[in-house]
């Protein structure tokens, strides 16, 4: 179970969440924004954050800006009232770890925080599975027992999605995985999402290699198939 931070502006939904939330053995801390989030989180014990888009003072979308951009690896939902794939695939561009489109069932809900926080493998900071040792492909360090990434030595703040999108892609160097593969391997939950989420991962990872290698191209697009991992 979790400490978890529920932002929204609404005073009934949030009391709603915290009884579903309770129920299902979480402790509950509930915000009325992204800015008295961003407060809360300064305390550092909440293990992952469900957060609203639409809210007064700091909304959704820049509060997960606003975590990323400082390198801030906490596990993210967003609740969105916009049902549509622009603002889910904007929610994940920017460094969420999953969305929920409303209206949605508690129990819903409550299933994909639980998936979630399996993915991240919260729990006591350490991984539910057990770690594997760091593994090198050229110039790429995975190491899931520290959770960390690195490139060329350096350090690159990743999600738990993130790295097991680089650890799919690597296992099989050459190979081109569909996006339906990726998927899977990221997720693994059954939930259903469309395919296409997969490009806003990459490109995402791309950016942040990019940015300590600006010659990086170990992600090969291959048109109407999915991804591959080149092989140096």
């Amino acid at each position: 179970m979790a400490r978890i931070l529920l932002v929204d502006d609404d005073a009934g939904l949030l009391a709603v969440l915290t009884l579903a939330f309770g129920d299902a053995g979480h402790e509950v801390v509930c915000a009325g924004d992204g800015r008295a989030a961003l407060i809360r989180l300064e305390q550092g014990d909440i293990e992952l954050l469900v957060t609203d888009v639409n809210m007064p003072e700091l909304d959704g979308f820049a509060l997960v800006r606003t975590l990323r951009g400082r390198g801030d690896a906490l596990p993210i939902l967003v609740l969105t009232a916009r049902d549509d794939e622009i603002d889910e695939a904007l929610g994940l561009e920017l460094g969420a770890d999953d969305y929920v489109t409303k209206p949605f069932s508690n129990r819903v809900l409550i299933s994909r925080v639980a998936a979630l926080l399996r993915r991240q493998a919260i729990r006591g900071g350490a991984p539910v599975e057990p770690p594997s040792a760091a593994r090198r492909i050229g110039a790429l360090e995975l190491d899931d027992a520290r959770l960390e990434v690195r490139w060329a030595g350096q350090l690159m703040t990743t999600t738990m999605t993130e790295l097991r999108l680089l650890d799919a892609l690597t296992r099989r160097p050459g190979i081109v995985l569909s996006r339906d593969a990726l998927l899977e391997r990221v997720r693994g939950d059954g939930t259903v999402v469309a395919p296409r989420i997969i490009d806003t991962y990459v490109n995402r990872l791309r950016r942040k290699l990019e940015a300590i290698d600006p010659a990086f191209d170990r992600i090969e697009t291959v048109v109407g198939a999915g991804y591959r991992w080149r092989d140096p």
